[in-house]
């Protein structure tokens, strides 16, 4: 090694001209301001529960005339999603099943539309024909049963007025009842827009259960923080309920319906089809279906055969339809997973169909669900809070 230092790097020459002046710093963006410790107030709380619910009234008010597809197909969308859950975790692509069984539904729909309606349209004729026929058969059944009382208690009982009074007004309910049937079963179809019924319905389910996971998971995304989980657990109770009365009340209605079709129909009322099947549906409304059914087959009965012993096998058909709903059908398909009493049931529906027609009685039962649900939540809450359990006063002070 050498002594020497080592050699310098040569010098850069100074620019020539001015100098650039100093470029300036890069200017950040100001983070948002943070309020620290801000919370919603009970007022905001309150103004955002009234506010969505006046929105939601409001809105089912104003599109009440064109709701009843959409809501028909949400039915339909909620109806079908265990199904199409299940079909996905098999490996079917959701779209596909989904696409699959809501056409099975539709397919169905429109096979029993067109087996059922030319056979009721068949019997609205009868109807019409036979009316004179059935207002003379009740009248000599009432006439019957009249003066066998009349023997049985005397004359001072029943006497020959009042023999005659009840078979007139007999006729007359007996006429107001063929007429109302008739008028029922041949504005069935006039009642809906079967275009949208036929078309939309199946459209818009189709897409409502292909999205129904996202947009559970998006609408669950947008709860509160602070009241999350309590509205996930609610939602949950109000499903578990909705879900087992739903679709546990639509199998029996189905299942009822064959049964006092085929049974009324066996025994040879003419009308028996159309009565079971109106049995059937109705018994959607716990009691009223079943009630409904019993007096209109009797009285038809009565009107066509004229003995007791016809009128006794029709009573005969709607007893057994009682044991096997009560015994059979009901504990099996509903059991006690419903927490909805029938008569908080038929005042939802009635009240629904009063305030919205025919898209207040599909709107009827979850909400009926929802409030039975919230109202629970809000008892456990009051036997759990001071308002209850404070003790009872000892003296005359506070």
């Amino acid at each position: 090694m050498s002594g020497r230092p080592p050699a310098l790097p040569p010098a850069v020459p100074p620019p020539k001209g001015p100098l650039p002046p100093p470029r300036p710093p890069a200017i950040q963006p100001l983070p948002p301001p943070v309020q620290p410790g801000r919370r919603a107030t009970r007022g905001e709380r309150w103004a955002l529960v009234a506010g969505g619910l006046a929105t939601l009234l409001f809105c089912i008010w104003l599109f009440s005339a064109i709701l009843t597809p959409f809501v028909l197909a949400a039915c339909i969308a909620y109806f079908l999603d265990p199904p199409t859950t299940r079909l996905a975790r098999l490996g079917v692509p959701r779209a596909v099943a989904a696409f699959l069984l809501v056409l099975g539904l539709t397919a169905l729909a429109l096979l029993a539309m067109l087996l059922l309606y030319p056979l009721l349209v068949a019997q609205i004729g009868v109807l019409v024909v036979r009316t004179p026929a059935y207002v003379t058969g009740i009248g000599q059944a009432v006439r019957q049963a009249l003066e066998a009382a009349q023997n049985a208690f005397g004359p001072e009982v029943v006497d020959a007025q009042l023999r005659d009074l009840v078979i007139g007004q007999a006729g007359q309910v007996v006429t107001f009842l063929g007429t109302a049937v008739a008028r029922l079963i041949g504005g069935g179809v006039a009642l809906f827009n079967v275009f949208a019924l036929l078309v939309v319905t199946p459209i818009v389910g189709f897409y409502l259960l292909r999205d129904w996971q996202r947009m559970m998971a998006r609408i669950e995304s947008w709860l509160p923080r602070r009241s999350a989980q309590v509205l996930r657990q609610l939602a949950h109770d109000t499903d578990r309920v909705l879900s087992a009365w739903l679709r546990g009340q639509l199998l029996c209605c189905a299942i009822l319906a064959a049964f006092y079709a085929a049974g009324l129909s066996a025994v040879g009322l003419e009308l028996g089809l159309t009565v079971g099947l109106m049995a059937g549906l109705l018994s959607f409304i716990p009691y009223v279906g079943s009630m409904t059914g019993f007096v209109t087959a009797v009285v038809l009965a009565m009107a066509q055969f004229g003995t007791w012993n016809e009128v006794g096998l029709v009573v005969a058909v709607f007893v057994v339809g009682q044991v096997v709903e009560g015994y059979v059908i009901y504990p099996r398909l509903l059991g006690d997973r419903v927490e909805l009493h029938a008569v908080w049931v038929i005042f939802a529906l009635f009240a629904g169909g009063v305030a919205f027609g025919f898209l207040g009685v599909l709107l009827a039962v979850p909400m009926a669900a929802a409030i039975g649900v919230l109202a629970r939540f809000w008892l456990r809450r009051y036997l759990e809070s001071p308002l209850y359990l404070d003790p009872p006063r000892t003296g005359s002070g506070s």
